[in-house]
């Protein structure tokens, strides 16, 4: 199938033909043990090309552009994607790899990745080039880790006032029927009667009532995978409001929901056997007068009663009910991703995503598919001696601790509690954007760690 497209785009890509033209990626040991054409060799030297990553060369036949030689460093595996430089490098047209000491999954993946633009909102046209898939790349799966991504980028980039609640299902939704999927909703007052009442707390300020997304898709027998994704498609910080500076990428706090649906995507285009549930309580946490205040007091789907210390920390409320309801029919594996601390940046960064579990055996196989995928992540603890600081006076758990300090840890401690009966979970708590431009990736949103966990589950439904 057409791996879906929430924006259209033309394809990155084309079929080597006669008017395709070479591109040797090359290292400087390539250079010198002449691993070109004379022509070539001699063209690289008279211009100082010395194969440094990024570094694009065009080389001439007669009048005409003839061929290109481009730097993948002295050693490629440390930048597996900086092909993403060669869609904003090369000139228009049709292009193929002739010579790489890159594999050719990471080379095409890469530049694939850097043709990505958000140009929704702009009238000019991207540079039109094209390049040819590597015959030892699987064409298929690479269109549909580009798909994944391209629909997390998408749904993120999209501002509110065209991305709430509202639109964030009707995204949900196309994605579920162009797979055959069953999706459905739980919408304002009804979240109450259908008991979840954190979901409905968090929304309810808002125009756009809050609601539950649930898509099923599969076939009952196969592993059982649930992918939760925190859906607050613009948070104000509620009556604890946020400041100017803090609230300008508040549209990313759908991040998580963007990157779930992105693996779902992924999962489902590749017809992986498994049972596949993915949940999003898609909220915008607004203020007016029946806002949710500091010192309310909630009972949540578990029956785990709430303390609100700061309506700021209303991602965890969300989810508390979404997984709650996930693990009363306990799957086989739990991921749950979210745009929830920025403790977890203060420990890693923007780049790196943090992730929490209790299963050993889930988080070797992670790391190995993170270094595999080049899908960077690091496992941060689930320390237990921390759980007494999510403990309150007046009710069985806070929503944000006293003290300030291991954040990320305590907001996934938060989450255990919610967690139960299922066996092998794992909580994400990911940035959702990338601050400073890469090769194969503009400023904005993005994915963070899905094409791991889609090797990750692809190989546990392959056993």
């Amino acid at each position: 199938m057409t791996p879906y497209q929430y924006i259209e785009r033309p394809s990155p890509f084309s079929a080597k033909g006669a008017t395709s033209r070479p591109v040797h990626a090359v290292t400087p040991s390539d250079l010198e043990a002449g691993k070109l054409d004379a022509a070539a060799l001699a063209w690289a030297k008279a211009s100082g090309f010395k194969a440094e990553a990024g570094a694009l060369l065009v080389v001439p036949a007669g009048n005409e552009v003839g061929s290109a030689l481009f730097g993948l460093g002295s050693d490629p595996a440390e930048a597996p994607f900086i092909t993403g430089k060669l869609s904003k490098l090369l000139p228009a047209g049709d292009w193929h790899v002739e010579t790489s000491a890159l594999g050719g999954a990471h080379l095409a993946l890469g530049y694939g990745l850097g043709t990505y633009g958000f140009s929704r909102y702009k009238s000019e046209k991207p540079k039109d080039v094209r390049l040819a898939i590597p015959v030892t790349a699987d064409a298929a799966d690479v269109e549909r880790q580009l798909a994944g991504v391209f629909l997390a980028r998408d749904l993120i980039n999209i501002p509110t006032n065209e991305m709430g609640p509202i639109e964030l299902e009707a995204a949900f939704r196309a994605l579920g029927e162009h797979y055959g999927a069953t999706v459905t909703s739980i919408v304002g007052e009804d979240l109450l009667a259908r008991n979840f009442p954190l979901v409905h707390t968090v929304g309810r300020a808002s125009i756009s009532p809050p609601r539950l997304l649930e898509m099923r898709w599969g076939e009952k027998g196969h592993p059982r995978v649930t992918l939760v994704g925190k859906g607050v498609c613009f948070d104000t910080g509620g009556l604890d409001i946020k400041g100017a500076a803090n609230m300008a990428l508040m549209k990313k706090d759908m991040g998580g929901a963007a990157n779930v649906m992105g693996l779902a995507l992924m999962i489902m285009d590749a017809g992986l056997k498994v049972d596949l549930q993915v949940l999003v309580p898609a909220v915008e946490n607004s203020i007016s007068g029946n806002a949710f205040r500091p010192g309310d007091i909630y009972r949540s789907r578990k029956g785990i009663t709430v303390q609100i210390d700061n309506t700021d920390a209303e991602g965890r409320l969300v989810l508390a009910d979404a997984l709650a309801y996930a693990d009363e029919n306990p799957p086989d594996l739990m991921v749950d991703m979210s745009t929830l601390t920025g403790a977890a940046r203060v420990a890693l960064g923007t780049e790196l995503a943090p992730y929490f579990t209790d299963d050993e055996t889930l988080a070797g196989k992670l790391m190995d598919a993170g270094r595999t995928e080049a899908d960077p992540m690091w496992r941060l603890p689930l320390w237990m001696g921390y759980d007494k600081d999510i403990r309150s006076r007046a009710a069985d758990i806070t929503n944000s601790p006293s003290g300030g300090m291991a954040g990320a840890i305590t907001a996934a401690l938060f989450l255990k509690r919610f967690v139960t009966a299922t066996r092998s979970w794992v909580h994400f708590d990911i940035y959702g954007w990338v601050a400073a431009e890469k090769p194969h990736a503009p400023v904005g949103g993005e994915a963070f760690a899905i094409r791991a966990l889609y090797r990750t589950i692809r190989d546990m439904a392959a056993k």
